[in-house]
């Protein structure tokens, strides 16, 4: 009977893996794209400067800066190469402070390492969002602020913009989870001096890896060009900056993070399709966090008035008092109902907890954001799930809260 009474709770537990929703599978690559491989491939033309106009590479660039509504737009290997290119071309000196926010992925503060600059690590309140009095405590004497939207949640940009304005410091913007998200109507990635996005299998459009450098400054984006790998004259195959990219010829090192042509035809066919993407995104993420926010123990940062987001992930809070050993019990007792969730700070080497970053040395002691955490959740939601996916997904979290806090 032991035997019997273990069998069929193995088999219940294998059903419910078996019909919970697959929230890992990227956005599928568009039929489109494989016309386009398939060329290439037969042609081995993989590299962005083979052709005299008109690669793959150049033309994602023109169309993803017809669509962000940027002057210059330059594909890279990655969105960590496009925020190291951003800060290598502001000419920032060696040992020059840049304010990041303490939640971030590691590959930001790596970006500012590599770049030979010292990360500045902002305090991030419970809202998942920048602490503006720890922020404006820490700008005097900074040269630089990468604000990272991180999981698409947007701190308060008006007042960040005034105080760089106030101060004439340069803004980055890591929107590596945040295109298609709209602040008071502009396009995130566009506020800044410089926007730097990521094409990331996890992101809203999908390529395994890539990323994107926008900017309207002539002189940054001459730079970057010619930075991220345009040796000898392939600067000419750019639009554009003719005079500017004659001035750097041969004054800047080549740091070869270019995006090769695979990458731009997987991508292409991908940008058609951002806001019907985004805007399933937002609407599964309002019903599942309209849900979570009906229990006593979760509740969903809500967006800022200026905000209008483009979210392909859910984090909530637990809310009330929660020990530690509760909030573990609380992601075996969703993984026992299929769904997979990670409180930020008890999830070993987490890359976004800010304690694991030893590569930076002595670390700060960051009360707030290690306390948001610590009791912070994280959750996939993409944008193809459908409305059963969706109430699987929020019944089992709160059945799980209720499992470990009662009710």
């Amino acid at each position: 009977m032991g035997m019997n009474r273990m069998t069929s709770d193995a088999l219940a537990e294998q059903a419910v893996l078996r019909i919970a929703p697959n929230v890992y599978d990227a956005e599928p690559i568009p039929e489109a794209a494989r016309a386009e491989i398939e060329r290439l491939l037969a042609s081995g033309d993989l590299f962005r400067y083979t052709a005299p106009e008109g690669a793959p590479v150049a033309r994602l660039e023109a169309e993803f800066a017809d669509y962000m509504g940027v002057r210059y737009a330059l594909a890279v290997s990655s969105c960590s190469a496009a925020l190291f290119l951003a800060l290598k071309a502001l000419d920032l000196p060696r040992g020059a402070k840049v304010l990041i926010p303490a939640f971030t992925f590691a590959a930001v503060p790596s970006a500012v390492v590599h770049a030979d600059c010292e990360p500045v690590l902002v305090e991030v309140g419970d809202d998942l969002r920048i602490d503006l009095a720890d922020f404006r405590a820490k700008l005097d004497g900074a040269a630089a602020v990468l604000i990272s939207h991180m999981r698409g949640h947007t701190s308060d940009m008006d007042a960040i913009m005034a105080e760089c304005d106030a101060r004439g410091i340069p803004l980055v913007e890591d929107a590596a989870h945040s295109l298609g998200t709209l602040w008071s109507g502009k396009k995130i990635g566009t506020l800044g001096k410089i926007g730097c996005f990521s094409f990331q299998s996890y992101k809203l459009v999908n390529a395994g890896e890539g990323g994107m450098f926008v900017t309207d400054d002539p002189e940054i984006a001459a730079r970057a060009v010619i930075m991220s790998g345009a040796y000898e004259h392939n600067w000419k195959k750019h639009p554009g900056l003719q005079n500017s990219f004659h001035h750097w010829q041969n004054r800047l090192p080549l740091y070869n993070m270019r995006m090769q042509n695979l990458s731009a035809a997987v991508i292409r066919p991908q940008i058609p399709l951002i806001d019907s993407r985004v805007q399933a995104g937002r609407s599964n993420h309002d019903y599942v966090a309209g849900r979570l926010n009906g229990s006593p123990w979760m509740q969903v940062p809500p967006s800022l008035p200026q905000e209008t987001r483009a979210p392909d992930s859910l984090q909530f809070n637990l809310t009330g008092t929660w020990s530690d050993d509760e909030a573990r019990a609380f992601q075996t007792a969703a993984a026992a109902r299929g769904i997979s969730v990670q409180v930020f700070g008890l999830s070993r080497d987490n890359a976004r907890a800010f304690w694991n970053w030893q590569f930076l040395g002595a670390l700060p002691d960051l009360p707030k954001t290690r306390a948001m955490l610590m009791r912070a959740c994280d959750l996939r939601l993409p944008a193809r799930l459908v409305r059963d996916e969706l109430d699987m997904i929020a019944t089992a979290l709160i059945e799980a809260a209720g499992e470990v806090k009662g009710g």
